[in-house]
C-alpha cells in the first residue's frame, strides 16, 4: 500500500509502543513470580502459571486472530486488541486472589494475541521487501525496550510500591497508545454482516481441536511434576500433542480454513517458524528460571535481579539494529547461523552458574544470550516475511507470533516442569535449596544447550537449501 513515508514511521511507532508495553508487562511479571508467590501464599511452580496461563491463551488465539485480521481489517483487529489488552492488565492489577489474577491474565493475553497477530502484517502491508529487515528490526528494538525497562521498572515497583503497579501502569499508557492509533492506522470499516459471515464460515471443529491440544500440552506439566503422576503427565502431553496435529491436519481440509494452504506447503516459510520456535523456546528458558537462581536461591533483591537480567535486553537493543542493517545489505541466512552459535556458547554459560554468587560467570552468559537472540531475529524474521505472498501476510504473521510464543510457553512451562520434577517435595526454592538445585538447573540448561544445537543444524541446512535453489534457477 503506497502512503506518504513521515505516515509509514508513524505507523512503525504505534505498533513498536504497544510492543514496547506488552514486552514490558511480560518481563516484568517473570520478575515478580517471587514476590507474588509470597504475598498470595501459593508455591513457587504455580506462581509460574501466572506467565504461563497467558502464553497458552495467546498461543491458542493467534492464527484466529491473523486469519480475521487478513479477511476483515488488520488495523482494526489490532486497535480492538490494544483496548482489550488494557482491561485485562487493569483486572490483573486488582486482583484479590490468584484465581482472578489468572482470569485478568487470560484477558490480557485475548489482547496480546490480537495485537501480535496482526503486527507483523500490517508491517509487511506498508513496508517492501527492502525496507522490511529494518522495519521489522525497529519493531524488536522496541520489544527490546520493554524486556530492558521491565526488569528495573518491574523492580523499583516492586521494591517500593507494589506488583500490582506493573499491570496498573499499562492503563494510563496503552490508551494513549490507543487515541493515536485511531488517528493514524487506515480504518476500512466493514461492510454490513461481514464480520458476522466471516465467523458464521470459521472453522471452528480445527479451533477447538487446537485449543484442547494446547491446554492438554501445557497443563500436563502439573503432573510431570509430581514424583507420582509422571506417567499420568506424560499421557495428558501425548493426548494433547494428537490433538494439536489433529487440528493443523483437520483445517487443511475445512472448507474455510485459518491457515492458508499455500502457507503449509511453503517450506522456506515453514522452516523460518519452526527455527524460531526452538529459539523462543531456549531464551526463555532462562528468564523462567533466572529469578529462582538470583532472588530465591541467591538472596539479592528484585531490582538488583531485575538489573542483572536486562542487561540480556540492553545487548539486544544495541545490536538490533546494526544486525537489520546486515539483514538487508547481507546474507540474512549467515545471520541466522551466528545467532545461534552465539545462543549456544550462552547456554553452556548459564550450565556453569557457580554456587556462591559471582559477578563475572551469571553476566557473560547473559549478554551472549542477548546477542546471539539481536544476530538472529532479524534476518530471520525478513526470510520469514519475505518467503510468503502479501496477501496471507495477516496470518503468515500470526503463525510466526505463535511459533515465538508456542516457544516461549514451552520455554517456561517445561524448564519449570522439568526443574521441580528434580526437586520432590521443594515448593519454593531458597538458599538451603543448596546442591540439588544446582544440578537441577544446570541439566535444564545442558538440554537447553541440545535444543540451540538443533536449532542450529535447521538453520544450516536452510541455507544449504537456498544456495541449492539459486544455483539451480540460474
Amino acid at each position: 500500500m503506497t502512503m506518504p513515508r513521515a505516515q509509514r514511521i508513524k505507523i512503525l511507532i504505534i505498533l513498536g509502543m504497544m510492543s514496547l508495553l506488552t514486552a514490558l508487562s511480560g518481563s516484568s511479571t517473570n520478575l515478580a513470580m517471587p514476590k507474588i508467590s509470597a504475598d498470595l501464599m501459593i508455591s513457587s511452580s504455580a506462581a509460574t502459571w501466572i506467565v504461563s496461563i497467558g502464553l497458552i491463551t495467546t498461543s491458542v488465539l493467534l492464527v484466529m486472530f491473523g486469519h480475521i485480521g487478513d479477511l476483515v481489517s488488520k488495523n482494526l483487529v489490532f486497535l480492538i486488541g490494544e483496548m482489550v489488552f488494557i482491561v485485562g492488565s487493569l483486572l490483573t492489577g486488582i486482583a484479590p486472589t490468584y484465581l482472578t489474577i489468572l482470569a485478568g491474565r487470560v484477558i490480557q493475553a485475548v489482547g496480546s494475541a490480537m495485537i501480535m497477530a496482526n503486527s507483523m502484517g500490517i508491517v509487511s502491508q506498508y513496508f517492501p521487501d527492502a525496507n522490511r529487515a529494518e522495519a521489522l528490526a525497529v519493531i524488536s528494538m522496541f520489544v527490546s525496550v520493554g524486556s530492558i525497562s521491565g526488569p528495573a521498572f518491574g523492580g523499583i515497583l516492586i521494591t517500593w510500591a507494589s506488583w500490582r503497579w506493573i499491570y496498573l501502569f499499562n492503563v494510563p499508557v496503552g490508551l494513549l497508545i490507543v487515541f493515536a492509533g485511531m488517528r493514524l492506522l487506515p480504518l476500512r470499516r466493514p461492510a454490513t454482516g461481514e464480520i458476522k459471515q466471516v465467523w458464521g464460515n470459521a472453522n471452528w471443529t480445527g479451533q477447538n481441536l487446537f485449543t484442547g491440544g494446547m491446554i492438554l500440552t501445557f497443563a500436563s506439566g502439573y503432573w510431570l511434576q509430581q514424583p507420582t503422576q509422571h506417567l499420568l503427565g506424560f499421557l495428558i502431553l501425548a493426548g494433547g500433542a494428537i490433538l494439536t496435529l489433529l487440528s493443523f491436519i483437520q483445517d487443511q481440509r475445512a472448507k474455510s480454513p485459518w491457515i492458508a494452504p499455500a502457507l503449509m506447503h511453503n517450506p522456506d516459510y515453514l522452516i523460518s517458524v519452526s527455527v524460531l520456535l526452538i529459539v523462543m523456546l531456549v531464551n526463555s528458558v532462562s528468564n523462567i528460571l533466572l529469578p529462582f537462581y538470583l532472588q530465591s536461591y541467591g538472596g539479592i533483591s528484585a531490582f538488583a535481579s531485575g538489573l542483572l537480567m536486562m542487561l540480556q535486553s540492553v545487548v539486544m537493543l544495541m545490536i538490533t539494529p546494526f544486525a537489520g542493517w546486515l539483514a538487508d545489505h547481507w546474507n540474512r541466512y549467515y545471520l541466522t547461523i551466528l545467532g545461534l552459535l552465539v545462543l549456544i556458547v550462552s547456554q553452556v554459560g548459564y550450565a556453569f552458574y557457580p554456587a556462591k554468587l559471582s559477578m563475572a560467570p551469571i553476566i557473560w552468559p547473559i549478554v551472549l544470550n542477548g546477542a546471539g537472540m539481536a544476530l538472529f531475529l532479524s534476518p530471520n524474521n525478513a526470510l520469514t516475511m519475505g518467503a510468503v505472498d502479501a496477501s496471507v501476510s495477516g496470518v503468515a504473521g500470526s503463525l510466526n507470533s505463535l511459533a515465538r510464543t508456542i516457544g516461549m510457553t514451552i520455554g517456561i512451562s517445561f524448564g519449570a516442569t522439568l526443574l521441580f520434577a528434580q526437586l520432590p517435595g521443594v515448593t519454593r526454592i531458597s538458599p538451603q535449596s543448596g546442591a540439588p538445585f544446582l544440578h537441577a538447573l544446570a541439566f535444564v540448561f545442558w538440554l537447553a544447550t541440545i535444543v540451540s544445537v538443533v536449532g542450529l543444524i535447521i538453520v544450516i541446512f536452510r541455507t544449504i537449501r537456498s544456495r541449492r535453489t539459486k544455483a539451480s534457477v540460474q
